[in-house]
């Protein structure tokens, strides 16, 4: 058997990472030399950039006017855990978990000694959303960052709830649709979908958000960066820029940057319709392509951002799980090796196959370029496997 030949284009930028993504296009360094520093976070110009990001955020994304946003320590996952430490106890809880980071809620629960029903599914599959109670405070993904679902919808969130309703929104916000009135509490961090520098996060709060921080007070101890709140009222200066703790200014401008790239191509609706753009490159390639298919079994929890593919060719589904485990990863190790994908392995704890990201920042034409390598890479291989018996 011969190896397969090379195709002839390469994508124009191979970051293909699922965190932190790529850039904006036409990124360069000289995006930060606006950036306030050498100056303290709580000095008037870095207060000013700090409100700057969050009133940008609030003009693309649609947050209501009564919604409060802050900026937050430890990524996306501190803005979760500072909500469940300050607001869970008061009811029981419902967490729906069909990712790892879904599975990371879980284990807070316990630790917390939350009265929580855990709804779970395997990979590719979302749990019973319909079993959601209105009485329960409700945590889930938006996007399954680790497995390429997402919820189609927010009907599942009863509008008459009695609860609170979190929503880890890291890889959905900015490329997928978000109903405000069913998300009393949504996060995210710079990293994802805007290609944003790491370690910020950002927590939402509705007013029914604040109405629990205000009239319920857990039984543990709170830890500083998890304070929200000085004597029974919400710190609302923390919604304002003034950070719990000291965040980067530098990192602080590159938000900025991409924000206004973001305004700049037409706003939300623009970044959707590129991270669907993205999408239906590779979900074309995926509907001619026999040895591949989607991780996500239903078309309609797909995501647009996260696109998790898994091999199906009998040659390799026949073999033992570490062999299957061993041809994914030489799969992208190839690839990262031609340099025309970098860091497209599929999570550590996810079923073998491969992980683009198709967010808003990638451009269409590269992953249209991608597609052809991934036969190659996956032919190259099955070849070796057919020589190597």
């Amino acid at each position: 058997m011969t190896t397969p030949a090379k195709p002839a284009v390469r994508p124009a930028d191979p970051r293909f990472s699922s965190g932190p993504t790529k850039k904006r296009p036409g990124w360069t360094t000289d995006a930060l030399n606006g950036a306030v520093l050498g100056r303290s976070h709580r000095a008037k110009l870095g207060k000013a950039k700090l409100k700057e990001a969050i009133d940008r955020t609030r003009a693309i994304l649609g947050v209501p006017d009564d919604f409060k946003i802050g900026i937050v320590p430890a990524s996306d996952t501190g803005a979760v855990e500072m909500a469940m430490w300050t607001m869970l106890g008061a009811r029981p809880v419902d967490i729906f978990a069909w990712e790892s980071f879904g599975e990371e809620w879980v284990t807070d629960a316990k630790q917390l000694k939350l009265d929580a029903k855990v709804h779970t599914a395997g990979y590719g599959a979302l749990p019973d959303l319909s079993a959601a109670r209105k009485d329960a405070d409700i945590i889930f993904t938006q996007n399954g960052t680790t497995s390429g679902v997402r919820v189609p919808n927010f009907n599942w969130i009863a509008a008459d709830r009695e609860g609170i309703t979190i929503n880890d929104a890291t890889s959905a916000v900015f490329a997928q649709p978000i109903d405000w009135s069913k998300c009393d509490v949504t996060t995210f961090s710079w990293q994802k979908v805007l290609g944003g520098e790491a370690a910020h996060g950002m927590l939402i709060l509705s007013p029914r958000a604040i109405a629990r921080l205000e009239s319920y007070t857990p039984d543990r101890p709170i830890p500083k960066i998890f304070r929200l709140t000085k004597k029974g009222k919400v710190d609302l200066e923390i919604f304002e820029g003034s950070t719990i703790n000291t965040p980067s200014l530098l990192a602080t401008e590159d938000y900025l940057d991409a924000l206004k790239w973001a305004e700049s191509i037409g706003g939300l609706a623009a970044l959707q319709a590129r991270a669907d753009a993205n999408t239906k490159a590779i979900a074309d390639w995926v509907a001619g392509t026999p040895w591949v298919d989607f991780l996500a079994s239903d078309p309609a929890t797909r995501s647009n951002t996260s696109v998790c593919i898994k091999v199906v060719d009998p040659r390799v589904t026949s073999l033992n799980d570490d062999a299957q485990a061993e041809f994914a990863n030489k799969l992208s190790a190839l690839l990262e090796k031609e340099g025309v994908a970098f860091d497209a392995a599929s999570y550590r704890s996810a079923p073998p196959g491969l992980r683009i990201w198709c967010g808003a920042t990638v451009d269409a034409s590269d992953v249209a370029a991608l597609t052809p390598w991934l036969d190659w890479a996956f032919a190259t291989l099955v070849t070796d496997l057919a020589q190597a018996a």
